[in-house]
């Protein structure tokens, strides 16, 4: 499992333990964090979802695909 913590547009934070594999757009979404839709289901169509990847882990997280 990976902690991650979404922070909602009014600061609102919620750190949470995401099961390995699972997208973090699909765990937001099983966890009722506002402001996640998903509407394109993950195919990064709709916009609804923004991930910002603070410098200091850019060597644990990768680069982003060329999807995203």
């Amino acid at each position: 499992m990976v902690k991650v913590t979404y922070v909602e547009h009014g600061g609102a934070e919620h750190l949470l333990d995401i099961e390995d594999g699972l997208s973090v757009m699909q765990a937001a979404i099983n966890h009722n964090v506002r402001g996640i839709i998903g509407d394109c289901g993950g195919a990064c169509s709709c916009a609804t979802c923004h991930v910002y990847v603070d410098d200091a882990w850019r060597d644990k997280t990768g680069k982003p695909s060329p999807m995203e």
